[in-house]
């Protein structure tokens, strides 16, 4: 497995798990940062102003490193957590999965509240599609034109398709390149006399 790719959502889905009168509808959001998911999380409360409970988890960025749930009132630990076990378990990120309990008059015990949050969310999961992305170094180069040449024999050279690019005396353009590619493309560039290369972000 290639350790710079990361697996998210393409489209989002829905899920529905009852259980002895209590309904539990799951939603899946691609989120890129934590505003989206909490603006998520807020779309589904007011969709469903009426019920008891909106539970939810999310996890953001390539490294997975940004991450949260929430049990919303049920007791600690069935219901956020078993939603974000069902990301970790589908290898995903850039996602936000809230499940909203219609509660049923009958109590499901701490086990049962367990399998039907999971489930739920598993539910809505396996109805979304999922595609494999590159984590991307995106860098600058800037240069003067008499090295016009030496720069795009290297573009052509590594597949690097330019982006915003200045070509006056003084020239620059943007590029993006997969990480696992990157320190070999920086240092080509870098190897060039006369032309400075400058990483802007990861994406």
């Amino acid at each position: 497995m290639n350790d710079d790719t990361y697996n998210m959502l393409a489209t989002c889905g829905e899920g529905l798990y009852k259980e002895k009168g209590s309904k539990f509808i799951a939603e899946t959001f691609i989120v890129m940062n934590e505003e989206e998911a909490k603006a998520a999380v807020a779309s589904v409360k007011k969709k469903y102003f009426d019920a008891r409970h909106h539970c939810y988890a999310y996890m953001i960025g390539p490294d997975k490193k940004v991450f949260r749930s929430s049990d919303d009132g049920e007791p600690s630990g069935t219901a956020g957590k078993p939603i974000l076990n069902q990301i970790l378990s589908k290898d995903v990120t850039n996602v936000c999965i809230v499940v909203t309990r219609y509660f049923g008059g009958i109590k499901l015990g701490t086990s049962g509240l367990i399998n039907a949050y999971k489930t739920a969310a598993r539910d809505a999961l396996d109805n979304s599609s999922i595609v494999e992305k590159t984590i991307n170094e995106i860098y600058s180069l800037e240069f003067a034109y008499p090295l016009m040449n030496e720069v795009m024999r290297i573009m052509k050279e590594e597949n690097l398709e330019q982006r915003n690019p200045l070509f006056e005396l003084d020239c620059y353009l943007e590029f993006s390149t997969r990480k696992n590619a990157a320190s070999k493309i920086f240092d080509k560039f870098n190897n060039l006399y006369g032309v400075k290369i400058t990483h802007i972000n990861t994406m």
